[in-house]
């Protein structure tokens, strides 16, 4: 491809070249941390290297920020306060705890309960790293204080009470949507025009990846390196919920985080939803609902929804696409084992 080098030497005799001015070509930088009990992981490409990293520091100084204020395991977080004073009387709320708590009633509302924060009250029972789960005497006490109804929020007041006792709330990966929807702001604001950011199993990317589309792809839920769908993507929000991230089997039947609020037991008809849509709030919410509510149901409340798409994996295996990804250019790979 390259021809012969030939050898050159300036003659002294011609005046000296001006300076070049120093051309800065930009370039993708890439960075990831623990936080919010995930891999937060930020790619972009910037024109100037040193902005492009305050770029990231602001990223991840915001995820350390929602962590602490939304983080069910740290006493001094907003949701534990929440968490310990909500069954004796109102408590005060920031205003984006409010908007977050008034966000999860209305997709609760949408969804008939399928995606229920009140979940906590059954899912702080199961103890993933132990493989215990609770008995069914503990998981009917535990169900009677789950109901987004007993949910008490006064957007106006900004306040929010517990009506049953038992009562709990856990944003879990709402959290982490949210989180990465504020990461993109962040990076818009900074003037960040291609982008990816993700924290676990929602993702966010902003622009194409310079000439071409992002691909994103969908993992086996089976078999952890390998991948049933590649994705182009640009401008857009991406959330998955598996059976595969956190669980355990007892007699061969696998327990995993993903909890039926009405039964508080794991859904078996799915392995796997994907969903697409604008922010990382509806993504992660409307990805727990369908897994809830299973195939038929779930994709026929995506349908019912404008601007959301879902790609579903059953329980045989089975890819399912709803009807806005039917004539998409998606790189599938078949079915996946059950």
């Amino acid at each position: 491809m390259f021809g012969a080098l030939k050898a050159f030497r300036r003659d002294p005799r011609l005046p000296a070249r001006p300076a070049q001015p120093a051309v800065s070509a930009g370039a993708w930088l890439q960075r990831e941390e623990a936080i919010m009990g995930t891999a937060i992981s930020v790619v972009l490409w910037s024109d100037d290297a040193q902005q492009g990293e305050a770029a990231i520091d602001a990223v991840m100084a915001e995820m350390h920020r929602i962590d602490h204020a939304m983080s069910p395991h740290r006493p001094d977080s907003e949701l534990s306060r929440i968490n310990r004073e909500a069954h004796a009387a109102p408590v005060p709320l920031s205003a984006e705890m409010t908007r977050l708590i008034a966000k999860a009633q209305a997709f609760s509302a949408l969804s008939g309960g399928a995606f229920d924060i009140t979940y906590a009250a059954v899912g702080q029972l199961y103890d993933y790293r132990a493989g215990v789960r609770p008995s069914a005497e503990a998981l009917a006490l535990a169900r009677a204080a789950v109901g987004y109804r007993y949910l008490m929020l006064d957007e106006a007041a900004r306040t929010v009470r517990f009506a049953r006792p038992g009562m709990r709330i856990d944003l879990g990966g709402f959290a982490k949507g949210h989180a990465v929807d504020q990461a993109a702001a962040i990076l818009k604001a900074r003037g960040i025009a291609h982008a990816h950011v993700s924290a676990g199993g929602d993702s966010r990317v902003i622009g194409d990846h310079r000439g071409r589309p992002w691909s994103i792809g969908i993992r086996d839920p089976r078999r952890a390196d390998e991948m049933v769908a590649v994705l182009p993507l640009q401008d857009v929000s991406i959330s998955t919920s598996g059976d595969y991230e956190r669980f355990f089997e007892v007699n061969g039947e696998r327990c995993h985080h993903l909890i039926d609020p009405a039964t508080g037991l794991s859904p078996r008809s799915v392995h796997s939803v994907t969903i697409l849509a604008d922010d990382g709030l509806t993504t992660e919410a409307m990805s727990k609902s369908l897994f809830v509510l299973g195939l038929d149901k779930g994709m026929a409340l995506i349908e019912s929804q404008a601007g959301l798409d879902a790609i579903v994996i059953d329980h045989l295996g089975e890819l399912h696409f709803s009807s806005g990804l039917m004539a998409a250019p998606v790189q599938r790979s078949g079915a996946v084992p059950a």
